[in-house]
């Protein structure tokens, strides 16, 4: 979802909403907003979605706020970013080995692909998801990375920060895997910044542990504990960097 209630000048709802967002307060954040309209339907569908993504639980609020928001949606536009959400829950549940939603996740996104035009602000989002199935699902970073440079090209096109932060660190991640060191720190540091900037606390852990994983040490180290810190400090979320950040234990050996 977009980043609301990143920029100055937004309205004192959508900053509550960004403030408890960022510190990992979905549920308090999608409680702020009314449920019967279809921008606020799709918003609160979208905050309860990227609470399963962080922390694997959640599962039937997101169902049951994104069947509303699909009620709700009335133009191809909205009804392509409720297609975008629900290929965005069936990704997550697959990817965290909740049910296998692969099939699902792939045909959601293409209704979304026929709804949302070219352009439209919605569309980077669309690509950007689009890259994580190619990376994380089909296997195919080439795939993967061209739908990541259309979501970059599109979240610079319609000031998108929080968007670019991500499509910084898959891209980085990339080109970490193919053993380009300088682009993969380039990317890794783009996306922390921008995080950083945005006060995206629930990202900024995620940014960290990616950046420490194309540097040298001691800033490696560094940087790892300080994602530690901040891991902590919201409770253990997002739930899948335990793995990430967890020290080897003592006389074990490392890669």
């Amino acid at each position: 979802m977009p980043g609301n209630g990143t920029t100055a000048g937004d309205d004192p709802l959508q900053t509550a909403v960004w403030r408890l967002r960022s510190r990992a307060c979905w549920a308090d954040a999608a409680a702020l907003l009314p449920p019967d309209t279809p921008a606020t339907g799709l918003q609160r569908a979208a905050l309860l979605v990227e609470r399963c993504l962080y922390t694997e639980r959640g599962w039937e609020d997101a169902e049951d706020a994104l069947r509303t928001a699909e009620a709700l949606a009335h133009t191809d536009e909205e009804r392509g970013a409720a297609a975008c959400e629900r290929g965005q829950l069936a990704y997550t549940a697959t990817l965290h080995g909740v049910r296998d939603r692969a099939d699902e996740a792939r045909a959601a996104l293409g209704r979304a692909a026929a709804l949302i035009p070219p352009g439209a602000p919605g569309r980077a989002l669309l690509d950007f998801r689009r890259g994580l199935i190619a990376e994380n699902l089909t296997r195919s970073p080439q795939a993967a990375r061209a739908a990541y440079r259309r979501a970059h090209a599109g979240a610079t096109a319609h000031a998108d920060p929080l968007l670019l932060s991500f499509t910084w660190r898959h891209l980085a991640g990339l080109a970490l895997r193919d053993g380009e060191l300088t682009e993969a720190r380039h990317g890794f540091a783009e996306s922390l910044r921008i995080r950083e900037e945005l006060g995206y606390l629930v990202g900024t852990a995620p940014a960290l542990a990616s950046l420490a994983d194309a540097e040298t040490e001691p800033e490696a180290s560094r940087l790892r504990e300080e994602a530690r810190r901040l891991f902590r400090l919201l409770g253990g979320v997002p739930t899948w960097l335990a793995r990430q950040l967890t020290p080897p234990a003592p006389g074990v050996a490392t890669a």
